[in-house]
């Protein structure tokens, strides 16, 4: 037996509405129960999808969980190995030391030269950029439009969501 899809249901729907509005000869119970097993089916498939995209959304909010504790555990093992690094950086700097193994080296060694800011005032014009960043302020934008205020280039715009309870 074939599955139908939604969009097929759906089409098959309208497609019956249509076809039964143009009969004359049909019994209204005839109607009645073409319509209603249409409406089973689609109704049949469409809590299915409903139920599918509720899974979906439970199994990504599980995942975004997770991706969270990771996140914190990560920083965290960051942060104990910087704190590692900069205690062993601070011993061997104290000792002089450069140990060595089969598996491991630890020596230190001169970064390159940085260039450290003491006065950004007195810093000459041709060394600094001067950035200008907007912001499309949208709530106030909406309080204003709802006041009944014209805002030009803009509008505002009621959408539809789906709500599955």
């Amino acid at each position: 037996m074939k599955t139908f899809t939604l969009y097929e249901l759906s089409t098959e729907y309208l497609d019956a509405l249509d076809a039964l509005a143009e009969l004359d000869e049909l019994l209204p119970e005839d109607i009645a129960d073409t319509m209603n097993q249409l409406t089973g089916l689609w109704e049949h498939k469409a809590l299915n999808v409903a139920r599918y995209i509720r899974n979906l959304e439970v199994e990504t909010a599980a995942i975004e969980d997770a991706k969270k504790r990771m996140d914190v555990r990560a920083k965290s093992t960051a942060k104990h190995a910087a704190r590692l690094k900069a205690y062993l950086k601070n011993q061997l700097e104290m000792t002089g030391l450069k140990p060595k193994a089969a598996d491991v080296a630890i020596r230190l060694q001169n970064n390159p030269p940085a260039v450290v800011v003491d006065d950004a005032i007195s810093i000459p014009e041709a060394y600094l950029r001067t950035e200008m960043v907007t912001t499309i302020l949208k709530s106030e934008i909406s309080t204003a439009l709802k006041m009944g205020k014209d805002v030009a280039g803009v509008h505002l715009e009621q959408t539809k969501r789906l709500v599955i309870t």
